[in-house]
């Protein structure tokens, strides 16, 4: 496993990190054995948040704190808040109610004093950032996060959050974490370019588009029901195009070359852009966590043209 500073915090992290939605998987006994073998082959960055574990609130964050308790030192544990947890006014969203008193129930939970990120799960359109981020920085300063980090914020909401912080004397916000992939690019049209001069690390979340990556599923086919496209999930001919299928069967051939899956290469693809601190993968049992954990190696100038040319929205086709 190879590790990287997450930003400019000086923490090292695995570039592998654990999602735990466990969207797929209702069995605790599965879900803890995921994460003792993702400890046991070197990932030491844990994902999750005070919602996940297949609808049972606060669910992940219970197993994580059994599996973890007696090796804390050892893991960089992150969490997010902003969901629903409750039918109250304000059991939801990034007042300063709702964060602070999460964050103790979410502490809780992981058993544990302090996790090392807190995100903002989303923003808060009826809450100022200023107002949020104070919160947060009076959880810092509480000792209960060690450091503030923002999901699926654009690049001038991250750029106001940085400067809100600066001007008030807030815990500076050190961590990014947004939807970046083969199929959704859109963050290489300002996110990436802004923290490749901010020096702000990375997570990415939904790196193989919810298994579209996989090879699992293919144009003109209807996805299985026992997959979460097809129990539910909405969207899959608008995602599974013939594009999609290109950049698929592309995947597949470069990982042969490798003797790596499809799924690998897709995860060595976002890995090679140097604006990407961790990929967070969402293993359900051991199998897809072996696989994914090998997600890291090389691919070369001539590969990452492929699929960059396959891959390419009609955006960038412009420029």
């Amino acid at each position: 496993m190879k590790y990287v500073l997450l930003g400019r915090t000086g923490t090292r992290v695995s570039r592998i990190c654990l999602g735990t939605a466990f969207r797929g998987q209702w069995d605790d006994s599965v879900c803890r054995k995921v994460i003792d073998r993702s400890l046991d082959i070197g990932i030491n960055f844990i994902d999750t948040s005070n919602v996940y574990g297949e609808n049972r609130i606060g669910h992940a964050e219970k197993i994580i704190g059994e599996a973890v308790k007696d090796k804390r030192d050892q893991v960089v544990i992150a969490t997010k808040i902003y969901h629903p947890v409750g039918d109250g006014v304000n059991d939801y969203g990034l007042g300063r109610v709702h964060l602070m008193r999460e964050i103790d129930n979410c502490l809780k939970r992981l058993q544990t004093d302090c996790v090392d990120v807190l995100y903002l799960h989303e923003p808060d359109s009826q809450t100022p950032l200023e107002v949020s981020l104070s919160a947060a920085d009076a959880i810092v300063r509480q000792g209960k996060a060690r450091h503030i980090g923002l999901s699926r914020y654009s690049a001038w909401k991250v750029e106001k959050a940085l400067g809100i912080a600066k001007k008030r004397g807030f815990d500076d916000v050190a961590v990014l974490q947004d939807r970046y992939n083969l199929i959704y690019r859109e963050a290489e049209m300002e996110l990436l370019p802004f923290l490749s001069d901010s020096g702000m690390a990375l997570t990415v979340c939904c790196p193989l588009a919810i298994g579209l990556l996989t090879g699992c599923f293919r144009y003109g086919k209807n996805p299985s029901p026992e997959t979460l496209w097809g129990s539910g999930y909405k969207g899959f001919q608008n995602l599974m195009t013939e594009q999609t299928d290109r950049v698929v069967q592309e995947l597949e051939k470069i990982g042969k070359e490798h003797c790596r899956t499809t799924a690998q290469t897709a995860l060595a693809w976002l890995l090679a852009h140097a604006e990407v601190t961790s990929v967070v993968i969402g293993p359900d049992n051991l199998e897809q966590l072996e696989e994914n954990a090998r997600g890291d190696f090389d691919l070369s100038p001539d590969e990452m043209k492929k699929l960059n040319d396959l891959s390419a929205p009609m955006w960038a086709k412009h420029y």
